[in-house]
């Protein structure tokens, strides 16, 4: 099999690059392709959470106060958000692995910087700049795989998550470690900057662009889309977004002070905080399964059920003191429904609610939405925490909140999905 598809990154518009580009890969390079935007996913979630267990570290060198540091630990995602749009925007006229590249790089350039900060106001620059080619990464992998991937789209979703799951996983374990051996938080920054690069400068060689301009007008061939809302902002899509801006703010906020919960209010030790962190990424690693049933069963009951456990196990968390195995349990259970089947779900699903066309909008909305008001989830856990103490914060924020997500999905209808039989 000839392999014709060839390295350019040139900014040409998407149209043109997508019709006129009927590029047949191996599997040997759909493979590595795919294998590389996994690993740079992952990269990805090594740089977001690295930072929730050294923020114990990070706050007593700078003095940031609880609420300063709960900002830090979330704030990313508000750089993720201010590329939502603009990235939908982006990938719908320009080729999807240009966007992806330089998204890599510039997020692992804000990795980099973020040791170097003086102070609050320029660490929040660097942490907001990351987020923003980490919004711009994830727009361009979902829109460049949900179309390459059209019928098998949650299993696909649920393959990266994976990837992403691993990262949440080891980079709790390899940034404590490091801290531990070289005496200071910076390194763990400046490796998995490193990594993001290299990893850049594989995929402008290995990922082909057969695999990320596949035409989306062609991958979804279930019948005619006509019936379809004309806008990509319909009933379905903003109910969708509803549901991600309320899960992205009640898993965040869960995420990025979870770590200084176990070391604040249990006493855990640096080292068994970063553990029971690891394990919401070993969760997370269901997002495999998560996707595969989100290809066969009803996407709106399954992230239904899923976000009323996110809301029991908060419960778990919160209400009891437990020992850190059974927090461990608690934190794989989170990380398995809150990373590993909302996330993808909500992801694919809202792909799934515009015409076809349109997915690059819908991903771009999707970051947008989940990302946005997660900047400020933090920030929020924080205020509640001195208001109410932890016990009321995750109640109202991560038991709570998650309700609301709930009466949103009331609204969708999995029948006007694209992929749904007509």
């Amino acid at each position: 099999m000839t392999h014709a598809a060839h390295v350019d990154t040139g900014a040409v518009p998407a149209d043109g690059t997508r019709e006129s580009s009927p590029l047949t890969l191996s599997r040997t390079m759909v493979v590595t392709g795919f294998v590389l935007i996994v690993l740079s996913y992952m990269v990805n979630a090594m740089d977001r959470q690295v930072f929730p267990p050294l923020l114990p570290d990070i706050r007593a060198e700078y003095g940031f106060s609880l609420e300063q540091g709960g900002l830090l630990a979330t704030n990313f995602t508000l750089g993720m958000a201010l590329a939502g749009l603009p990235a939908g925007y982006l990938l719908d006229r320009f080729r999807r692995k240009t966007v992806l590249l330089a998204s890599i790089v510039l997020y692992s350039l804000g990795t980099m910087a973020t040791p170097l900060a003086v102070g609050f106001a320029d660490m929040t620059l660097y942490r907001v700049v990351s987020g923003f080619g980490e919004g711009m990464q994830s727009a361009a992998i979902f829109a460049a795989m949900g179309a390459y991937f059209a019928h098998r789209r949650g299993l696909a979703f649920g393959v990266i998550g994976l990837g992403y799951s691993v990262g949440v996983f080891i980079a709790p374990l390899i940034g404590v470690r490091l801290m531990t051996m070289h005496g200071t938080w910076h390194s763990p920054f400046y490796l998995f900057g490193t990594a993001g690069l290299l990893i850049a400068a594989a995929s402008l060689f290995l990922v082909r662009t057969g695999l990320t301009e596949r035409s989306v007008a062609k991958a979804v061939a279930t019948g005619t889309h006509e019936s379809m809302p004309a806008s990509a902002y319909n009933r379905n899509s903003l109910a969708l977004a509803v549901h991600a801006v309320v899960s992205g703010v009640a898993i965040y906020g869960f995420l990025g002070l979870y770590p200084t919960y176990l070391i604040s209010s249990l006493h855990y030790s640096a080292e068994q905080a970063a553990l029971a962190m690891s394990f919401l990424g070993f969760g997370g690693m269901l997002a495999v399964l998560g996707g595969w049933l989100g290809d066969r069963v009803n996407q709106r009951s399954l992230l239904v059920v899923s976000l009323l456990a996110v809301s029991a196990i908060s419960v778990c968390v919160y209400e009891t003191q437990v020992g850190v195995g059974v927090q461990c349990v608690f934190s794989f259970l989170m990380g398995a429904f809150g990373l590993g089947f909302v996330y993808p779900n909500t992801n694919s699903a809202m792909q799934r609610a515009v015409r076809p066309s349109q997915i690059g909008r819908a991903s771009g909305l999707f970051v947008t939405s989940y990302y946005g008001p997660a900047a400020f989830s933090g920030l929020l856990f924080a205020a509640l925490v001195d208001s109410f103490g932890w016990s009321g914060a995750g109640l109202l924020q991560v038991t709570l909140l998650p309700l609301v997500g709930v009466a949103a999905l009331l609204f969708v209808r999995p029948a006007e999905f694209n992929n749904a039989v007509r």
